[in-house]
C-alpha cells in the first residue's frame, strides 16, 4: 500500500542512518531560526554517536555525494529563499548562515547556481529547487 502512494519502508539499518543524517541537515539549515554556532560534523556526531568518517563515507556510498557538498547545496537553497524574501540584505544572510563574509557566500552561490546573488536577487522567475531533489 505504501508504494501506491511513493512511499517505503527502510530496513537496512544503514538507508534509515542516512535518513536521519538528512532530516538533521534539512532541520538545521532550513527550519532553525538560525544556524548553531557549531560544526556540522561534530553536530552530526554528537547527534548520531557515530564517528563521523563512517557517517560521511556511508553518506557519499548512499547518496553519491559528500556531507560537505549536500550541506552547501541546502545552505544555498536557503540563501535562495531568504533573498526571495527580501527581508535580509546579503550581509545579514551571510551571518545569519555563518558565511565567513558576503565575497564567500557569493563566490559559493555563484558556484552552484552560475548566477550571483544580486542577479538572483533581479530575476522576476526565482527558480528554487525541492529540497527532496538535492
Amino acid at each position: 500500500m505504501l508504494r501506491e502512494y511513493g512511499l517505503e519502508l527502510m530496513e537496512d539499518e544503514n538507508s534509515i542512518l542516512v535518513e536521519k543524517i538528512v532530516a538533521i541537515i534539512v532541520e538545521m539549515i532550513h527550519q532553525s531560526e538560525e544556524l548553531p554556532r557549531v560544526n556540522f560534523s561534530d553536530y552530526l556526531t554528537d547527534h548520531l554517536h557515530q564517528d563521523y568518517h563512517t557517517l560521511s563515507a556511508l553518506f557519499s556510498k548512499t547518496k553519491g555525494v559528500t556531507i560537505e557538498h549536500f550541506i552547501i547545496l541546502h545552505k544555498i537553497e536557503r540563501v535562495k529563499e531568504l533573498i526571495m524574501y527580501d527581508r535580509l540584505s546579503l550581509t545579514e544572510i551571510s551571518f545569519k548562515l555563518h558565511y565567513s563574509s558576503v565575497a564567500y557566500l557569493s563566490n559559493q552561490f555563484k558556484k552552484i547556481t552560475g548566477l550571483t546573488p544580486t542577479f538572483f536577487k533581479h530575476i522576476k522567475n526565482k527558480k528554487r529547487i525541492p529540497l527532496e531533489s538535492l
